[in-house]
């Protein structure tokens, strides 16, 4: 039985691998533009791998660590990420100019989802090993508010760069800043424990 669910995972994998490559190839190389009809067999084709690709790499990810909604979210996440920069115009002026306010809205909500989605795994590896109190270690509510604080920073970075005063110094204040606020809900908030 462990090998058949080994062969799954790996079949999983190599799937999921597939779907990423083709989903890039397309990205890069396939002509993708707004011009092209929205039913297009080309779009259509980017869609679906735009969705299969995310899934089938958080789906395994989620089930093994635990960590409810991360498929939902970095799903949704990483496909609106794609669609942006396939056929989301690049914002000519900065982030308050009325005409790219929606291109900078759709790709901060990307950048929050996906990158939430992307470092919850890690945090929850990395924190489980570096909390020796077992409800602490398991606490899905401080991985999930790590994962979104993390997502909050690089929407900030986004702001600030489609503003324009995005600098090492502001990085850094907001680093300091993110550290910070976590020390104070580390010291108050309770660990859940299930």
């Amino acid at each position: 039985m462990p090998t058949s669910r080994a062969q799954i995972s790996l079949l999983l994998a190599a799937l999921a691998g597939l779907c990423w490559s083709a989903a890039l190839a397309l990205l890069l190389f396939g002509g993708l533009s707004t011009d092209d009809a929205p039913l297009s067999l080309q779009r259509l084709l980017f869609y679906g791998l735009a969705i299969a690709a995310p899934a089938l790499t958080f789906a395994p990810v989620e089930q093994a660590l635990g960590l409810g909604g991360l498929t939902a979210e970095g799903t949704v996440g990483t496909a609106l990420l794609l669609y942006c920069l396939a056929f989301v115009p690049a914002p000519s002026d900065w982030l308050l100019a009325l005409p790219d306010l929606p291109a900078y809205g759709l790709l901060i909500i990307a950048l929050f989802l996906c990158g939430a989605a992307v470092t919850r795994p890690f945090i929850h590896v990395a924190t489980a090993r570096l909390f020796q109190a077992r409800a602490r270690a398991h606490d899905g509510r401080r991985v999930r508010r790590q994962s979104y604080e993390l997502g909050l920073l690089l929407d900030t970075l986004a702001t600030l760069a489609g503003l324009r005063v995005l600098t090492w110094v502001s990085l850094l204040l907001l680093a300091v800043a993110l550290v910070i606020a976590e020390l104070l809900f580390l010291s108050r908030v309770q660990a859940e424990t299930s």
